[in-house]
C-alpha cells in the first residue's frame, strides 16, 4: 500500500511493464496487494511461492511436498480444481507471461531471489487480462543498485534441504544488469520426495535515448529428477503420514522439467501525451512425468500409457499505445492494444514398463502435435470528472484456436480443432469520500477455456480418442464492492464480492491417473476479504488478512465415467473442493534497526477442505505458528545477514493440500511437523 503498483501485461503507465493504470497508485488500487523484497526474501527460504503469498487475503497457495507437482494456487476459488499446474489465474514474470494460450499456467520461472516485488490483481479488473483469468499473479525482477554488488546465500535445513544462490549487480558501461543463479536440493519429507534444482535468471536494461528503453529478460531452469510421492488414502494418512502412495516405489514416479526462455521489452515515449510499450518472448519447456497406473490397466492397445512426455515451444508478442488528454478540463486516458500467443506441443505417451521392469520407458502409445493460439485485442478508459470520482471501463475481445493431429488415429492421421471467442467488458467506479478513504465498486464478465490438459482425455482407459472438443468454455459475472482507508499508521481494506460461472469445469471420471473433464452447471462464489497493516512505536508492526468464501453448486447436475457411465449426483449447495471458508494470517514483527534485529512471529489457520465434488470427505483445518529471527551486521565493504526459521513450532500433524477427486481416494498430501532452516548471506558492496 502507499506506492506505485505495475500489474505486468495489459496498459503501460509511466513504469516498466506497467499495466497499472487500472488501478493507478496504491491509494486509488481497489484490490492489489505487494509483496515487497524484504517480504519476499527476509527469512524466506526462496524457494516456494507459497512463501510470500500466505498473507494475501482471497489467495490459497498450498506447498505439496511434492517438487513434481505445482503449488495448488487459487484466487477466490479460480484454479482450484486444476490437477495439473495452475489453471485460472494468470502467472507474468517480467512481464512474459506464465500462463500459456489455452489457459495452463506454471511459475516454476518465477525466481524469488532477484525479485523486487509480487503483484496480485484479484477482482473484476482480472478479467482484461483474457483466459483464465480470475486473478493475476506477477514478479517483477528489482533494477541494480549505482553501486556494484556481489551476494552469495547458503541455507541448510530439515529433510536434508540445501540451497546456494549467487547473485551480482551493477551496471557496467551503462548497462542496469541483474543476474542471479541458484542450486536447491532435498531429501523431503515423505518417502520418495526427493527434488534437485538449478535456475538462473537475468535482466539487463538499456536507455536507449531520452525517449527510449530496452529490457531484455532471460531465465532457464533444470529439474532433472523429482520424485512424486502420490497422494494417501486416509487409511495410509493415519497409518503413516510420510510414506509414499500406492505403487509410489514400484513405478518409480517421478517428473524432469526444462524450460529457457528470453523477452524483450522495448519503451517509447511518442510524445509528451503518448507511449509506445511491446513485448516479444519466446521459449521452450520440456517435460517427463512416469505415472503409478498398474501394467495390467495398460494392457489395452489403445491405452495412452503411464508415462507423459511434452515438449513445447512458445512464443508472443503485445504491443499498446496510451494516450493521455484532457477532455473538457478533466483528465483522460485512453490505451489501446494487441497481443497474440502461440504454443505448439508435442505430446507423447509410453508404457511405464518393458516386461517385468517398471518404471521405465517401454513402447509408444500416444502421439499427438497439439497447436493453441490467441488473439487479443484491448480498449481500456480512465476517466476523472472530478476531483472525488474516478472512472474505469475496458473490453477485450480473444479468440483462442485449438488443433490437433493424431500420428497414431486408427483411422489415418488426422486433424481436429475447436475455436473458442469471447468479449470482457469491465467496468468500474472509485469515489474518494473523505483524505486517506475511499469507496469503489466494479463488475468484469470473464472466461476460462479448457486447457490442453483438460482436453486431454475422453475417456479414461483410452477408448475414445483424440481429444475432448466438445468442452465449453467457463464464463464468469464478477461483481465486487469495497474500501480502503489510511489513517497514521494504519492501513485498511474491506471487500465483499459475488462470483457467478456457468459451464465451470470440473472432473467427470478419475481413473488411472487420469482425469476426464465436464461442464457442470451453475456455481456461485461469494466472500468477504479484510486486511490491516499498522505500524506501531517501539519498532513493533502487525498484519491482519482474513477470506471468507463460499463457494458452492447452484444447480445440481450428474457426473459419470464416459464408458461405462455410473451416475452420480451431485446435488446443489455442494461446496467447492479445496477451497476453505475461513481463512487467516496473522503477523507480529518487531525490529530494532540500529542492532540489525528482527523477530516475527506468525499465525497461518485454515477451516477444513474438501477433497473431491461430492464432498464425502474432507482434510481437517488446522493451525499453525512459525518463527523467524534474522539478524544483520554491516561493515564498510561486507554486508552479512543471517536469519534462522521455524516452522509449525506447537509440531502440528495436518494435511496441507488435496488431489482433487484423486483415482482410488487417494487424494491427502501431508505436511511436516516442526521443521528448522539456517540461512546466511554475505554480500560485497
Amino acid at each position: 500500500m502507499g506506492r506505485q503498483l505495475r500489474v505486468a501485461e495489459l496498459i503501460a503507465c509511466d513504469d516498466f511493464a506497467q499495466v497499472g493504470c487500472i488501478v493507478g497508485d496504491a491509494e486509488q488500487s481497489e484490490l492489489v496487494d505487494r509483496i515487497d523484497q524484504p517480504q519476499i526474501q527476509q527469512g524466506q527460504l526462496q524457494v516456494n511461492l507459497s512463501e510470500s503469498l500466505m498473507s494475501i487475503p482471497g489467495v490459497s497457495t498450498e506447498e505439496r511436498q511434492n517438487y513434481a507437482q505445482d503449488l495448488q494456487l487459487s484466487v477466490r476459488g479460480f484454479g482450484a480444481r486444476s490437477s495439473f499446474g495452475v489453471r485460472g489465474v494468470r502467472l507474468y514474470a517480467d512481464g512474459i507471461p506464465g500462463t500459456m494460450p489455452d489457459g495452463q499456467g506454471q511459475f516454476s520461472q518465477f525466481d524469488l531471489s532477484s525479485a523486487e516485488d509480487i503483484e496480485v490483481l484479484r477482482g473484476p479488473f482480472s478479467a482484461l487480462y483474457g483466459n483464465s483469468s480470475g486473478g493475476v499473479i506477477a514478479i517483477f525482477t528489482r533494477d541494480a543498485p549505482a553501486q556494484a554488488e556481489l551476494d552469495a546465500t547458503a541455507e541448510y535445513g530439515s529433510f536434508g534441504m540445501q540451497r546456494y544462490a549467487l547473485k551480482g549487480m551493477g551496471q557496467p558501461g551503462g548497462v542496469n544488469l541483474v543476474v542471479d543463479a541458484a542450486y536447491f536440493d532435498t531429501d523431503g519429507y515423505r518417502d520418495h520426495s526427493a527434488a534437485e534444482r538449478d535456475d538462473v535468471n537475468a535482466k539487463a536494461v538499456w536507455q536507449l535515448d531520452e525517449q527510449s528503453k530496452l529490457t531484455l529478460i532471460a531465465n532457464a531452469i533444470d529439474m532433472p529428477h523429482s520424485d512424486d510421492p502420490l497422494g494417501l488414502t486416509r487409511a495410509q494418512l493415519t497409518a503413516g503420514p510420510a510414506q509414499a502412495g500406492t505403487n509410489g516405489l514400484a513405478y518409480d514416479t517421478r517428473k524432469a522439467l526444462e524450460q529457457s526462455q528470453l523477452g524483450a521489452h522495448y519503451e517509447r515515449a511518442l510524445s509528451a501525451a503518448d507511449d509506445l510499450s511491446a513485448m516479444l518472448y519466446g521459449g521452450q519447456r520440456a517435460t517427463t512425468q512416469y505415472q503409478a497406473i498398474p501394467a495390467t490397466s495398460e494392457a489395452s492397445p489403445v491405452d495412452p500409457g503411464g508415462v507423459i512426455n511434452l515438449a513445447r515451444s512458445y512464443w508472443g508478442i503485445d504491443t499498446h499505445i496510451t494516450d493521455r488528454r484532457t477532455l473538457a478540463g478533466t483528465n483522460l486516458q485512453l490505451t489501446g492494444g494487441v497481443s497474440f500467443d502461440d504454443l505448439d506441443e508435442a505430446r507423447r505417451g509410453y508404457l511405464n514398463f518393458i516386461g517385468n521392469e517398471l518404471g521405465v520407458e517401454g513402447a509408444l502409445r500416444r502421439a499427438e502435435t497439439n497447436w493453441v493460439y490467441d488473439l487479443d485485442e484491448y480498449l481500456q478508459a480512465q476517466w476523472d470528472p472530478s476531483p472525488d470520482w474516478r472512472a474505469l471501463a475496458g473490453v477485450r475481445k480473444s479468440t483462442v484456436d485449438v488443433s490437433s493431429y493424431d500420428h497414431l488415429a486408427t483411422s489415418g492421421p488426422s486433424v481436429t480443432g475447436v475455436r473458442y471467442g469471447a468479449t470482457s467488458p469491465v467496468a468500474g467506479v472509485t469515489y474518494w469520500a473523505a483524505p486517506g478513504l475511499h469507496l469503489y465498486g466494479a463488475y468484469g464478465r470473464g472466461f476460462e477455456t479448457p486447457t490442453l490438459n483438460d482436453l486431454a482425455y475422453r475417456s479414461t482407459d483410452g477408448s475414445l480418442q483424440g481429444l475432448n472438443f466438445g468442452l465449453l468454455p467457463a464464463r464468469s459475472d464478477n461483481y465486487e464492492i469495497g474500501a480502503k482507508a489510511e489513517a497514521g499508521q494504519l492501513e485498511a481494506s474491506v471487500a465483499g464480492f459475488f462470483i457467478r460461472t456457468l459451464d465451470e469445469l470440473a472432473v467427470e471420471a478419475s481413473s488411472f491417473g487420469r482425469n476426464v473433464y465436464e461442464n457442470i452447471p451453475l456455481t456461485q462464489r461469494k466472500g468477504a476479504e479484510l486486511e490491516l497493516v499498522d505500524h506501531w512505536g517501539y519498532g513493533f508492526s502487525g498484519h491482519l488478512a482474513y477470506t471468507y468464501l463460499q463457494a458452492l453448486t447452484s444447480e445440481p447436475y450428474k457426473t459419470c465415467e464416459v464408458v461405462p457411465c455410473t451416475q452420480i449426483v451431485i446435488t446443489a449447495g455442494h461446496r467447492l473442493p479445496a477451497v476453505p471458508a475461513d481463512a487467516y494470517y496473522a503477523g507480529l514483527t518487531w525490529q530494532h534497526e540500529p542492532a540489525g534485529v528482527s523477530v516475527t512471529l506468525e499465525a497461518v489457520v485454515r477451516s477444513q477442505i474438501y477433497v473431491n465434488d461430492l464432498n464425502s470427505d474432507a482434510a481437517a483445518g488446522y493451525w499453525l505458528e512459525n518463527l523467524h529471527c534474522d539478524l544483520a551486521q554491516q561493515g564498510r565493504v561486507w554486508r552479512v545477514t543471517e536469519s534462522l526459521r521455524i516452522d509449525n513450532l506447537a509440531d502440528r500433524r495436518y494435511v496441507g493440500s488435496v488431489i482433487v477427486n484423486a483415482t482410488n481416494s487417494a487424494y491427502f498430501e501431508p505436511e511436516p511437523g516442526r521443521t528448522a532452516y539456517l540461512m546466511v548471506t554475505a554480500t560485497y558492496l
